[in-house]
Order: C-alpha cells, then sequence, then structure tokens
C-alpha cells in the first residue's frame, strides 16, 4: 500500500499527547517533505532515517514522499518520532507486508547505522500509551525507565529489531526493572536531629498529619529550612499513583532514577532566600 498510519507521542510538558504519522508514497520526483509543525530536529529527521534504512539493508523509496505529523498545530521537536516515521515509510512502501500497526506507538531517535538512541522525558509517553492500551516499543536506553509502569512496553537497540517483532519473526524482550531494597529505602534527615523547637515540630506533625500546607517566618539560621527538610521523615510512602507522577516531573526534567533521586522519595527543595522571584518560579521555552 501507498499510504501508513501509525502512533508516536509528543512531549508536551509533563503531557504526552497523541501524534499520528501519516506517510504517503506517490509518483513524482524522489523527495521527502514532513508537514504539522517540525521543528529544525524533526525536519533533520529525514536524512537519519534514509541512511537508517538503507544500512538496515531495506530500500528506501526513490519516489515522492509525504509525512504528515498530526495534529498540524501541535509543534514537534526532538528526535523521538525518527523510528515511528522510519517504520511508517517501511509500511507505505509495502517493505512489512499486511502488518497491523494500530495495536503499536513508536518512540525512538535513530542513528544513521540503524541503531536506536534514548530519548529525554519518556516516562509521560509510557504512561498514556499504557492507558490508550497499546503497545508501545522504546529505545533500550530507556527500558528501566518504562519499567517503573505496569504496561506490555517492549525495547529494541536496532530498527532491524523492530520489523522482525512486527512481522513476527523475533519478539522484543519486555521493560523489566527490578527496584531493590536501596529503592525505597531512603535515608531521609530524620526528626530525632532537631533540638528544641518543640512549637515547630508540632506544626510539622499537625501537617503531616492533615496534608495542611505551612509557611514559617522567621530570622535566617533559626532552623526553618533544617525543619522542613524533616518532614518527609514523618510522612508516609507515597503510593504508586504519586511516585509516578513525581516520576514524570523528574523524567522530563532529565534526571535519572537512582541517582538524581530514588523511587518513591518525597521531593524537598532548598532555593536560596534571596532567589528572586523569576528564579524561583522560572522560565524560557523549555520550564524546568
Amino acid at each position: 500500500m501507498s499510504l501508513a498510519t501509525i502512533y508516536g507521542r509528543a512531549r508536551v510538558g509533563v503531557a504526552s499527547p497523541l501524534v499520528t504519522v501519516e506517510t504517503h508514497i506517490s509518483n513524482g520526483l524522489p523527495s521527502l517533505n514532513i508537514v504539522g509543525l517540525p521543528e529544525a530536529a524533526v525536519r533533520e529527521s529525514k536524512d537519519r532515517v534514509r541512511s537508517a534504512i538503507i544500512n538496515s539493508r531495506f530500500e528506501f523509496p526513490t519516489r515522492r514522499i509525504t509525512i504528515n505529523l498530526a495534529p498540524a498545530d501541535l509543534p514537534k521537536e526532538g528526535g523521538r518520532y525518527d523510528l515511528a516515521i522510519a517504520i511508517s515509510i517501511l509500511a507505505a512502501s509495502g517493505q512489512l507486508g499486511e502488518v497491523n500497526l494500530r495495536a503499536f506507538e513508536f518512540i525512538g531517535e535513530l542513528a544513521l547505522s540503524g541503531d536506536i538512541r534514548g530519548v529525554p522525558g519518556l516516562l509521560p509517553s509510557v504512561i498514556a500509551c499504557q492507558q490508550a492500551g497499546r503497545q508501545l516499543i522504546l529505545p533500550e536506553d530507556n527500558q528501566s525507565e518504562a519499567a517503573l509502569v505496569d504496561g506490555d512496553s517492549v525495547f529494541a537497540s536496532r530498527l532491524t529489531q523492530v520489523t522482525a517483532h512486527l512481522l513476527k519473526l523475533t519478539p522484543l524482550s519486555p521493560c523489566a526493572h527490578n527496584l531493590n531494597e536501596a529503592d525505597h529505602l531512603v535515608e531521609h534527615r530524620d526528626m530525632r536531629d532537631v533540638k528544641g523547637q518543640y512549637q515547630a515540630r508540632r506544626a510539622l506533625e499537625v501537617a503531616a498529619a492533615g496534608g495542611h500546607n505551612l509557611l514559617f517566618i522567621g530570622p535566617a539560621g533559626t532552623g526553618k529550612t533544617m525543619l522542613a527538610s524533616r518532614l518527609p521523615s514523618i510522612m508516609p510512602a507515597m503510593t504508586e499513583a504519586e511516585a509516578l507522577t513525581v516520576a514524570s516531573v523528574q523524567s522530563v526534567a532529565g534526571r535519572k532514577m537512582g541517582t538524581d533521586w530514588h523511587w518513591s522519595e518525597r521531593p524537598f527543595r532548598s532555593p536560596h532566600h534571596s532567589c528572586s522571584a523569576a528564579a524561583l518560579v522560572g522560565g524560557g521555552c523549555h520550564f524546568r
């Protein structure tokens, strides 16, 4: 067939809306055009995809190829669409036969050799794909992060492994990550370190028990940050839903689990008292 439609995922903050990759191959001078608000990295994917397909022993169509990333009003950025574009070209050119691609989603950046590289901020896409009831095919570099979600996600390191999985020749391995006790038992700063401060400690206990907000006001050096940093030690462990929400934020921020943060650890931030409102809230094109 000359038309193929498959699915991918965009990244908008901590959300991951569905992106439909539509590829049409028609007669005409050989060309490859990508439409649907692609930014520079997405427009450059045509060169990566062409080399990856050729180096994976497939044939790149020498015809007019038009790729639409829908919805058209959603900006597309990054290299996460490379794998979806490559699979859609192979499907539209008939090199994958009659494969049902509606049950899959594809995310990954392609190297010129056909290897699949990891992408940042993948966890929200894994959660959204699991809720949609489709199988996500993702890079091997992201498999430990994707394993935090109970789903049917599988990982691959090369484009040929993905095509073999779609043709039911060699199935891909499911994402697996063994959370050991060190990931669950995080050594918080303990309340026993606080000497005195009985009224402030009582306020912490009430706030933790009832889920209330708390504001400490006082001169510098009186122990406000020290007390606040001990609050996670008297709070219950996060539920799986809360932990996934925190993990999604950490994933989008580019922080790695086990080094920058731990699973089920309640985050604590300590901005300096002299920082401006703009520095505290953040800004720019990519919020952090």
